[in-house]
């Protein structure tokens, strides 16, 4: 048995601001030693991402109580049984989408989420099945397969991504999903030609690693679409070619062959499709809430061949992504610590997402080292 304090969500729907109402609360923790194919990783670093956020707010619902965060970075210290390609010591990448690598979805190249990992996550487990986490013996669900809020975790070893000593813990803690959604949905799902314009709607970390992802392969034109004027001005900063309200866009006449939709609202995904030129193709990477509907024209689809997909995790597979992404960091390419706005101790937690909720973070970062 092993004893952590991590970031327990007890109360789904809260009132902000959530430094008064204290939807998480930190909480003395009991972990089981790695099962069959599991690995104990202290945790070095842990992104806040909107997806935490969405499960604070109650956009998706996910069982409780949970240990929440799905981002992070660290070092393998202990290894389950049957374990392969693992050992103590080991730098890691933790990934919120365990891929089993056989089944159909799978087969598919990152397309389509794995199906029994996607079982697990929406359990609150392992992909084994069952948790490894208990509060006074009572069990918390695991979050996304990660649960990175706490010092140490419990985490399948198809969660992980082993990567280089020399990739400091919060470059590589924002690879494990921010990079992997916004960066992989350009190379995977929007897959830009030479001298393609590239729209990027919604500046958080996961589109701001879009842009700098398209920036990063070059001969792009790169536009940022965002209705708060501080993350155009991020955009501007990091190398966006222009940067525009969506009614600017739209008002202009944008017209990208790529967009990248990465808000999970409705009007950013309307304005994706409203600024998608013909034959063009809309990746959108946000989760909006269950009950969101969108409205846009069944004949301007048909009639200017205009593609729409969902791209899941940026549609990647993370073993054979991470490292494309890393190569691009080690060329100067991809300056990911630009994506990172804040570092905070994880006693501020419900303040970070205070912040998120206001629009005023890009990545904020967990540090325990």
């Amino acid at each position: 048995m092993i004893n952590t304090t991590g970031a327990v969500l007890t109360t789904i729907g809260a009132s902000t601001p959530y430094t008064q109402s204290q939807p998480l609360v930190l909480a003395d923790l009991d972990l089981d030693t790695p099962h069959e194919g599991e690995v104990l990783v202290e945790i070095a670093a842990a992104g806040i991402c909107h997806s935490d956020l969405s499960v604070v707010n109650g956009d998706r619902v996910r069982p409780l109580p949970m240990l929440l965060g799905h981002e992070a970075s660290g070092r393998v210290t202990e290894v389950g049984p049957n374990t392969p390609g693992l050992v103590p010591g080991d730098h890691v990448v933790m990934t919120f989408l365990p891929r089993c690598g056989t089944c159909s979805a799978c087969l598919t190249d990152g397309r389509m989420p794995c199906v029994p990992g996607s079982r697990a996550n929406a359990a609150g487990e392992l992909f084994s099945g069952g948790t490894r986490i208990h509060q006074d013996g009572q069990p918390i669900h695991h979050h996304l397969g990660i649960s990175a809020f706490s010092k140490f975790a419990v985490v399948d070893h198809r969660s992980l991504v082993k990567i280089d000593d020399d990739i400091p813990s919060d470059i590589a803690s924002v690879l494990g999903c921010a990079v992997l959604t916004g960066g992989g949905a350009v190379l995977n799902a929007a897959q830009p030609k030479p001298g393609d314009t590239v729209a990027v709607v919604g500046i958080g970390g996961v589109g701001l690693a879009a842009v700098l992802t398209a920036l990063g392969i070059g001969d792009l034109e790169v536009i940022a679409i965002d209705p708060l004027q501080a993350k155009r001005d991020i955009a501007i900063t990091q190398g966006a070619h222009f940067a525009l309200t969506p009614e600017e866009a739209i008002d202009q006449g944008i017209q990208a062959a790529c967009v990248i939709e990465c808000a999970g609202s409705v009007p950013a995904f309307e304005t994706s499709v409203a600024v998608c030129a013909p034959g063009g193709i809309v990746a959108v990477t946000g989760l909006a809430a269950p009950t969101a509907r969108a409205s846009i024209s069944p004949l301007e689809l048909v009639a200017q061949a205009k593609t729409i997909t969902g791209s899941y995790l940026g549609s990647s597979v993370p073993q054979r992504d991470i490292p494309i992404f890393i190569d691009m960091w080690r060329a100067g390419r991809l300056p990911l610590a630009n994506l990172i706005s804040d570092t905070i101790p994880l006693s501020e937690i419900n303040r970070g997402m205070d912040r998120l909720t206001d629009g005023i973070a890009l990545r904020q970062i967990i540090a325990f080292d």
